[in-house]
């Protein structure tokens, strides 16, 4: 396994080691210990999977509280995964990092609680795989705008399709700071 750093302090990429013959391959997606060793100590709770077509974008999301911390990878098709961090008081806040991650290369993103997240599909369509470190929460649920100008994040879909919810989320700035996670501090 190899294990990456981002731009951002904890969000990291993760490349399994995969075992591959003329039948297909086999790889590892969670193994405790082992992920443990590269700061990944997280106990998860819920397991999530999406298919999207070209184009879908889901996000920005987060929780506070019952914040998530979440492991990503895709099935099948390609996705560009982006995580913000919003923890008040952080020195990243508001900066973002992205990775594309596929059923071919086999990628793995892990985000820790206190950022929000979201993907946009690339190919045809995508079959996504999250782990969540806490249960989705609709009372601590909030999103930024996809497309925020300050956080200027670069979506390789010229064309969006979002959910209606998705669409409305504010900029982060106008996010009231309660409502937001705080840097150093848990849930």
């Amino acid at each position: 396994m190899k294990v990456m750093e981002t731009g951002l302090p904890g969000v990291l990429v993760i490349e399994p080691k995969v075992f591959g013959d003329s039948r297909g391959f086999f790889l590892e997606t969670w193994q405790q210990e082992r992920y443990a060793s590269y700061g990944i100590a997280a106990s998860f709770v819920q397991d999530n999977l999406s298919f999207s077509v070209r184009g879908v974008l889901r996000g920005l999301h987060f929780q506070n509280p019952n914040q998530q911390g979440k492991l990503v990878s895709v099935i099948t098709g390609e996705v560009y995964d982006v995580a913000v961090d919003v923890r008040i008081g952080s020195p990243d806040f508001g900066k973002w990092t992205g990775v594309f991650l596929s059923g071919d290369n086999h990628r793995q993103l892990w985000i820790p609680p206190g950022f929000a997240h979201g993907f946009c599909v690339v190919s045809e369509t995508a079959i996504f795989s999250y782990k969540c470190t806490d249960v989705y929460n609709p009372a601590a649920e909030g999103g930024i705008a996809w497309d925020d100008p300050e956080i200027g994040i670069t979506w390789p879909v010229a064309d969006v399709t979002l959910s209606g919810k998705d669409a409305l989320y504010p900029r982060l700035r106008d996010i009231p700071a309660g409502r937001l996670p705080v840097y150093g501090r848990d849930n």
